[in-house]
Order: structure tokens, then C-alpha cells, then sequence
């Protein structure tokens, strides 16, 4: 990576903490995905952005701001980018999937909370996040209790902004999340200065939909026989989507698809044919936390398919695009996103739903549920999915943990006794 301290210098950046995360990260990485064997060739661009992680993005989003445009940090996937990108704005994920940030966070926030929500406030309050220093407005959203109250603690620290998203799929809370969108589309004009017409947000729900079908391709990649590309390699391309430059990774990701079918074609795979096929469901996986992936890939067994938030829900469904009215474009807007099946929601058979049918879809042997400590939502809701797997004849195992590799060992064990009952 080159020598970016003058740039994190004048983000107000503690660099000698930040030297710490730097020297960690490489090993990390190496670790996990520098040791496979017979990667695609297409991995090498998510090599680059990884080694580029807190460089070449932040001076693009420098660039960006000091050009006059605005940057907008986002921690869930119900935040409509579309927006975002329609103001002249660019959106970056921040949620927070490293040990690093948990101390930190503790400062502030009960040990006893999830380690996601810990990381997030961490990575603000350390000053060790250029993403988070290059942010002129957070935007947060009522997903769960920890988030809600954590977003009042960043409020202190940084501009913020929440969105209230309903906890029930009825039709009058479709109609809320309308209205919270156009809100939320009146916040982003007056931070840009610029308004959000019909035109530039047409133009930007094409764009995400174009990303959405890039992670689908990649994902639809994953449904043969002989998988061409690791479980934690697609994690990490899914990771890198929240924050690279939309039309480069889109570019980038189509090129990767293209040798995956390549592969295809010839027969060119990661794993055995006899290798267990796991789908992971549960708590989201944000950057650099692989630890899971890494876990059941070392073990033998090959990862198709994450029905999380930085998996399928992500970029499942697509928004209409045949609108072309600003009430009609919202109205599509609310509607795709509403059909996100978090924990959040009461109830949530679809999440029942969708566990099963891409269990089936991918041709998954089995699921590990997995479930960051804490996470109460998801926690409870492991009963119901429990039961939708076992009535479809589809084994499933729990897995808790956080951010620290302390539990390592025994979920290796864990882990290796639920493939064997596979077999």
C-alpha cells in the first residue's frame, strides 16, 4: 500500500493505533485467503482492494468531497443506496467485523452486547476507520435495539441520521417506509445541494440493480456440482460490493464471473464433488470477519450459498425499473426493500421461506446457522428456521460466537462432527 499519513493525518485519525490494525490485517488475510490453492484468476482485483483497503478508496472518497460531493456511511442493507447515489452522493458501508474495534467500543457500550454493534462504535471512537472520518453524514436504522441505542452514542461523535423502519409487513407499514423514504430523500438534497430528480434516480436504480445482478451471477456460479470459487472468496467479493466504486466492481465482478463459467465449462473446481455443500444462515459477516467460512472450508466441506445480509439479502430482487414518476419510483423503492426478510420483523415466515428454498436451490447438505453472541433477534428466530429445515429433511447445526479467535478450536470440533453426520 503507498503512504497515505498526510490523508489520514487530516481525517483526525489516531495513527499509531491505526499502525496496529495495518500490521494485523496482511497476516490476517494471508491466512485466510493467500493459502488457497487453485483460485480463479479474478481474485487477484479483491487481492488488490483488500491491500488498498484504508488507501486507494479513502483518497477517491477525498477526492470526491473535495471536488464538493458528500460521503454517507450506512450500516444495513434497508438503506436505499438508490438514493444515495441519485444525490451525488457515494454511500459506504461501515459496519465493523474485526476484534480490533471491540475494545474500544466496550469504552462506551455494555460488554454484553453484540460484538457487530461493539466494532461499529469502536471503529468511530478509536479513530482508526478512514471510512468513518471521510463520513459527513451517518445514516443509521431501527433494526434492532442495540443499533438504536448504539446510534444515539455515534450521535455524539458524529452528524447521524435514522431511518424508523417497521417492525411488521402489514400495508400500512409498506406506506411508512414510503414516507421514511421520502424523508430520507429530502436529508440527502439538503446535505448535496442537489435534488433528486426522477432522471438521476432512474439512473441509479439501474445501477444497483446492475450490481444486484452481478452478485447473483457470481452466486448462480455456486449451484454446480463442482463449485468453481471458495465460500470465502464470494464472502469477501460481497464484503468489498458495500464500499468499492459501483461501476468497478461491477466490472470486475462480471470478469470473475465470466472465468467462473469458464471453469464451469471445463470442470475446473475448488473442492471435491464429494465435498459436504453448507449454506450459512444468520447474523451478517462484515469485514474481515472470515472466520466461519474459513472454519468449514478447512475442514473439508465448501460454502454455496449465505442467506445474510451480506449474502443473498443483500441483492435479491431487484427494483422495478419501469417507473417513471418519482411517487412510482419510491413506491418500487419501498417495496423491494421492504421485502428483505430480517429478524427484525414479526413475524417472519418468509425468512422461513427463503432458508429452505435456496438450502434446495444450491443443493446445500446442510446449514449452519450462525449467530454473533448477543443477537437476540436471530437468537430466537433459530427455533422456527430450525423447524422449516428439519420438516424439509435438511440437517442444521447452531453455531454462537463473536469476533475473537478464543472459540476457534472448539468449533473446529463442532463443525468437523456435523460434516461427519453428513456423510
Amino acid at each position: 500500500m503507498a503512504d497515505y499519513r498526510d490523508l489520514w493525518s487530516n481525517l483526525g485519525m489516531d495513527l499509531e493505533k491505526h499502525d496496529l490494525l495495518c500490521e494485523a490485517l496482511p497476516q490476517l488475510y494471508g491466512g485466510v485467503y493467500l493459502i488457497q490453492e487453485n483460485r480463479p484468476e479474478g481474485m487477484n482485483y479483491y487481492n488488490f482492494v483488500v491491500s488498498e483497503v484504508h488507501g486507494l478508496r479513502i483518497k477517491e472518497l477525498d477526492d470526491h468531497k473535495k471536488a464538493g460531493g458528500k460521503v454517507v456511511g450506512t450500516f444495513c442493507v434497508f438503506v436505499p443506496d438508490e438514493l444515495i447515489i441519485a444525490a451525488g452522493a457515494i454511500g459506504v458501508g461501515l459496519c465493523g467485523g474485526s476484534q480490533f474495534w471491540i475494545e474500544d467500543g466496550e469504552k462506551v457500550l455494555p460488554r454484553n452486547l453484540c460484538p457487530l454493534v461493539k466494532a461499529i462504535v469502536g471503529a468511530k471512537i478509536s479513530g482508526t476507520c478512514p471510512y468513518f472520518q471521510s463520513c459527513d453524514l451517518l445514516t443509521g436504522e431501527t433494526t434492532c435495539d442495540g443499533k438504536k441505542k448504539a446510534y444515539e452514542v455515534l450521535g455524539e461523535y458524529a452528524p447521524i441520521y435514522v431511518m424508523d423502519l417497521p417492525q411488521m409487513k402489514r400495508d400500512k407499514d409498506y406506506k411508512k417506509w414510503e414516507e421514511e423514504i421520502y424523508e430520507y430523500k429530502a436529508v440527502l438534497e439538503e446535505l448535496t445541494g442537489n435534488k433528486i430528480t426522477e432522471e438521476k434516480l432512474s439512473e441509479a436504480i439501474k445501477l444497483c440493480n446492475r450490481k444486484r445482478a452481478a452478485l447473483q451471477r457470481l452466486y448462480n456460479a455456486r449451484k454446480v456440482l463442482n463449485v468453481p470459487i471458495s465460500g470465502k472468496d464470494v464472502l469477501l467479493v460481497s464484503q468489498i460490493a458495500f464500499y468499492d466504486n459501483p461501476e468497478r466492481f461491477i466490472e470486475m465482478t462480471n470478469k470473475l464471473c465470466d472465468e467462473l463459467e469458464d471453469r464451469i465449462k471445463k470442470g475446473i473446481g475448488v473442492a471435491s464433488e464429494k465435498s459436504p455443500r453448507i449454506m450459512i444462515t444468520g447474523t451478517p459477516m462484515a469485514i474481515p470477519n472470515w472466520k466461519m467460512h474459513h472454519l468449514i472450508e478447512e475442514s473439508g466441506a465448501v460454502v454455496v450459498c449465505e442467506e445474510t445480509c451480506t449474502g443473498t439479502r443483500y441483492f435479491e430482487n431487484e427494483v422495478d425499473e419501469t417507473q417513471t414518476t418519482m411517487e412510482g419510483m419510491i413506491k418500487a423503492l419501498a417495496d423491494r426493500y421492504m421485502n428483505i426478510n430480517c429478524a427484525c420483523f414479526t413475524p417472519n415466515k418468509g425468512r422461513e421461506e427463503d432458508v429452505v428454498r435456496l438450502a434446495k436451490e444450491y443443493g446445500a447438505d446442510g446449514v449452519v446457522y450462525c449467530n454473533l453472541q448477543f443477537c437476540h433477534t436471530y437468537n430466537i428466530e433459530y427455533r422456527q428456521v430450525e423447524k422449516a429445515l428439519k420438516e424439509a429433511g435438511i440437517p442444521v447445526v447452531f453455531i454462537e460466537t463473536d469476533y475473537s479467535n478464543d472459540d476457534t478450536g472448539q468449533l473446529q470440533t463442532r463443525i468437523e462432527a456435523f460434516l461427519e453426520m453428513l456423510k
